[in-house]
């Protein structure tokens, strides 16, 4: 029966999304990045941001390889309408986690699937984190520890920073890169179903 079925494309170079994936029992026959300019536009909200980001990397692989279906997905991190950078540096992280301490956040994912008619599956899930207090010696070592790099907000929360979230309303999976009930929900819904056995 897999044989059958397109090709399943993830649209991302994420371990963590590859890992959550499998954790369902989905396996991607490709993992194939898609390259999009990530700046928000002026005035973009970032559920609208996570939205957009998510389709256009998913329409960008979908056009190359028609016929497949594709996964494509953003992770955006917000304070409000205040939309939070990946982290690419140390003094970006430790900003991003001085605005975060002791106050609520929420994560947006965007998951966007294009069935292999190149139809769009859109959809957008978000979590709402509080963090505790954080004092500049824990801020100092996070930012040693290096799990900040490339992430959204400057934490990942399946790491270290796990012991900074006093609580989660909504799913966890999405804060790590990618909701599962939604994913696994479209996917099913285009009779796309995890490989038993494997």
């Amino acid at each position: 029966m897999a044989d059958s079925r397109p090709r399943l494309i993830l649209a991302s170079a994420s371990p963590r999304r590859v890992d959550l994936l499998a954790q369902i029992k989905i396996y991607p026959d490709d993992i194939v990045p898609a390259h999009v300019d990530e700046e928000p536009l002026k005035a973009e909200l970032p559920s609208q941001l996570a939205t957009r980001l998510a389709a256009a990397k998913a329409r960008v692989i979908a056009d190359k390889h028609p016929g497949a279906i594709v996964i494509g997905a953003d992770t955006v991190v917000a304070l409000g309408r205040r939309i939070l950078p990946k982290a690419e540096d140390a003094k970006t992280a430790e900003k991003c986690l001085e605005m975060l301490a002791g106050r609520r956040h929420r994560v947006l994912g965007g998951v966007a699937i294009i069935d292999a008619e190149g139809k769009l599956h859109s959809r957008l899930v978000t979590t709402a984190v509080a963090f505790r207090n954080l004092d500049k010696g824990e801020i100092a070592a996070y930012i040693r520890s290096e799990e900040w790099q490339g992430k959204a907000g400057g934490y990942a929360v399946q790491g270290l920073a796990a012991v900074y979230v006093r609580k989660i309303i909504g799913s966890y999976s999405n804060i790590v890169g990618l909701p599962l009930f939604e994913t696994g929900s479209v996917l099913k819904g285009l009779g796309y179903f995890p490989i038993e056995g494997a």
